[in-house]
């Protein structure tokens, strides 16, 4: 029986030989000082890397004020390139195609992670009502952020293109557009975090602008089939929300289909508490299905799928690329046990952020009996 699976797909310039991708996942085990990757990155990608198999790397922050967590890397700083350079290599050393995800959290940091201590910049001043950590380990409030000016916003339009200038000299083959998950792209298309009366609030055209905005610079930057970009119309994470997600994700996926990008990447409802927690929203469409008849590219899906039901998505024609997070995180042989049916092994969530080797490159391969 042939599968669904593992047919291959064109997606930008490449032919992917299957569709199970591995989804960008914060792994907090960048170097601290420098905030690039280690060599512990480099045998972690490489391990995760298949021929003709699509790897997402971990969200990296396209300036230093848009980091959230302690130990996230960046794509901002030479060192940074030179040591993405070297998972790069690694991934097609083992025949791999590799993109990048561009990301700037906004107001989900805190003013201990922001360069001279200050405040976190957002869409407007309102703080997520949550606590987070500091990189002391204290479990703190999250800060009212600062909202950032309009004249601001050409500059953060600007590190969103030369982080894709960067990942480009470092050889990814792409990059993706964070704008899901409640951090900063995501805070400006959303009323809950977007209170502005200037171009960028209001309406939904207008709080869409940023979005729309950085995925053509960034698209100018290279080229719009090495362009992804991921949303989460149902996500809750960091205090995000809309109240009626419908008619603003109709207007974005519409507008971004216009650009001929390598494929839109969705959170499904049925997982969006991005890692920490499990999150299972009852009741609520396939977020593929709600979009497929709006996007005409490549779509790609991630969230709580396991084989059985990747399968079964990709051969409805609503969806031609699953994106796996934790069950690759375990199984870094992830595609061959999903070919030969293996059982997963199960991931230890106590080792999802920072660390060393522990829950990071020390699962198992399936040994072939």
């Amino acid at each position: 029986m042939s599968s669904s699976l593992f047919t291959p797909l064109q997606v930008g310039p490449f032919t992917l030989s299957h569709r199970v991708a591995m989804a960008p996942l914060t792994r907090m085990r960048a170097e601290k000082e420098t905030l690039a990757a280690r060599k512990l990155n480099v045998e972690y990608y490489a391990q995760r890397a298949s021929e003709g198999g699509l790897i997402i790397a971990e969200a990296s922050q396209v300036m230093p004020e848009g980091q959230g967590s302690p130990n996230t890397p960046g794509i901002y700083s030479k060192e940074q390139v030179a040591r993405w350079k070297e998972v790069v290599d690694a991934v097609h050393a083992k025949g791999g195609i590799i993109f990048l995800q561009l990301w700037h959290v906004g107001r989900a940091s805190h003013s201990s992670l922001q360069p001279g201590g200050k405040l976190p910049v957002s869409a407007s001043a309102i703080a997520i009502n949550a606590t987070t950590r500091t990189p002391s380990g204290e479990t703190v409030p999250y800060e009212t952020p600062r909202a950032l000016e309009t004249g601001e916003i050409p500059g953060i339009i600007e590190a969103y293109r030369q982080a894709t200038r960067n990942a480009r000299e470092a050889g990814f083959d792409g990059v993706e557009v964070h704008g899901a998950n409640g951090y900063l792209l995501e805070q400006f298309l959303q009323t809950r975090s977007n209170q502005r009366t200037d171009q960028y609030g209001g309406s939904i055209e207008n709080r869409a602008r940023l979005l729309l905005e950085v995925t053509k610079a960034v698209a100018d930057a290279w080229s719009a089939d090495r362009v992804a970009v991921r949303i989460s119309p149902y996500g809750v994470s960091n205090d995000s929300g809309e109240a009626d997600p419908m008619p603003l994700y109709s207007y974005v996926v519409l507008e971004l289909d216009k650009l001929g990008l390598a494929y839109l990447h969705l959170v499904e409802p049925r997982t969006s508490g991005v890692g920490r927690a499990e999150v299972f929203h009852e009741n609520v469409p396939k977020a593929y299905e709600l979009f497929r008849p709006l996007w005409k590219g490549v779509l790609v899906t991630a969230g709580g799928f396991d084989g059985t039901a990747a399968e079964e998505a990709v051969a409805s024609g609503n969806v031609d690329v699953i994106a796996f997070g934790r069950p690759f995180i375990a199984n870094p042989d992830l595609p061959e046990r999903i070919k030969l049916k293996v059982p997963f092994t199960p991931y230890n969530r106590a080792t999802f952020y920072g660390g060393e080797e522990k829950g990071y490159t020390d699962y198992p391969f399936h040994q072939a009996g």
